[in-house]
């Protein structure tokens, strides 16, 4: 049979990671709700978020709570849109980067010579430029 004092530390043990899970759930609730609140939401304005600010602070998770029921649909939309903006920026960054495809170039250098703009010779050498690399 195991000691009482056995039993006590591992309830003791199971109690506090109960707590710390407890605590680090919140604090990533909180951290969501703030960049929501802050970052992604421009439409609340500055009195609503201090209200929102200080109710987390004075009853934290029933605030929480009540901010992702009130407001998650909305918290989850700016998320969407936050993820999607970032996403095209990403992209345009890449295209910007990688510069333009070689049938581009020669294309640009098609309608330049059509134009008048530039010679046989300097369409040609362009559109060599462009299959070299």
């Amino acid at each position: 049979m195991r000691s009482p004092r056995v039993l006590s530390t591992f309830w003791n043990f199971l109690w506090s990671t109960l707590v710390i899970f407890a605590v680090i759930a919140y604090l990533m609730i909180l951290f969501t709700i703030l960049v929501d609140l802050f970052w992604r939401d421009r439409s609340t304005s500055g009195i609503v978020k201090a209200i929102w600010v200080v109710a987390l602070v004075v009853l934290p998770y029933l605030t929480a709570l009540a901010y992702l029921i009130v407001r998650g649909k909305g918290m989850a939309e700016r998320a969407v849109n936050q993820a999607a903006s970032e996403k095209r920026q990403a992209e345009d960054y890449i295209r910007e980067v990688a510069g333009r495809s070689p049938v581009q170039e020669i294309a640009e250098a098609k309608k330049l010579f059509d134009e008048g703009t530039i010679t046989k010779s300097e369409f040609e050498r362009l559109k060599s430029a462009a299959f070299a690399g």
